[in-house]
């Protein structure tokens, strides 16, 4: 296959993900805004406006701009097609990230390359599909299953998994790029081991951390470091 049709493939696989994750992330914003008046018109309920306004805004306010710098920092590290799937089926952070990044890994893709993009979108997509399954499963076999999971020997276990999981993937690219890793990680480690609260308010400390690295990378780079 020549460059040029190689090019021509890329491109035309790229506009056919925003198309099609356009349409879906507007389907989906749809549907989650829908369901408080489709739940008021099945039990017949009336819906007071400016009370749903009113809530929508308070969370509005929080999650938007968290949801911008997320998307700022998530993106490069999904590609297109991940992005449009990790933003509509979620557990991003926990699940289609660290999918994402072992696969590049595995597979020596550099991120803004086609190779990346399409590597990035069949992970993703496998996370999204393989969660979906173990869901299921979880479903079907949560009766069975629920004097394990609220078993009090297992109980402290659970509240663990999902920082092992970013212990162990963190250590790996915070030892990749130390230089820009270090002054945030102490500075959030600090912050929450001075201010206990904060520490449930992770996708608050995205933002200062992540335009802290941002700006340390920024400098570095400008000094021929990186």
């Amino acid at each position: 296959m020549k460059m040029n049709e190689k090019e021509k493939f890329f491109e035309d696989f790229n506009n056919g993900l925003h198309r099609i994750g356009r349409i879906t992330m507007f389907l989906g914003i749809l549907v989650l805004m829908a369901v408080p008046f489709v739940v008021a018109g099945i039990f017949g309920a009336s819906i007071n406006v400016s009370g749903f306004w009113a809530g929508f805004t308070k969370v509005a306010v929080i999650y938007i701009p968290v949801s911008i710098v997320e998307f700022l920092v998530y993106a490069p590290m999904l590609g297109s097609g991940g992005s449009y799937i990790s933003f509509i089926t979620g557990n991003v952070t926990n699940m289609k990230i660290p999918c994402a990044m072992n696969a590049r890994d595995i597979a020596g893709t550099e991120v803004g390359t086609p190779e990346h993009e399409i590597i990035s979108t069949i992970s993703t997509a496998t996370s999204a599909i393989v969660t979906t399954l173990v869901i299921v499963v979880g479903v079907i076999l949560l009766i069975p299953l629920q004097p394990v999971l609220q078993s009090e020997v297992l109980a402290p276990a659970f509240d663990y998994v999902v920082p092992a999981l970013f212990g162990a993937l963190g250590l790996k690219y915070f030892a990749k790029s130390p230089s820009i890793a270090v002054i945030p990680v102490v500075l959030m480690s600090a912050l929450c081991i001075f201010v206990p609260s904060m520490i449930s308010q992770t996708s608050i400390l995205i933002i200062p951390s992540g335009a802290l690295a941002l700006l340390i990378g920024f400098l570095l780079f400008k000094k021929g470091k990186l």
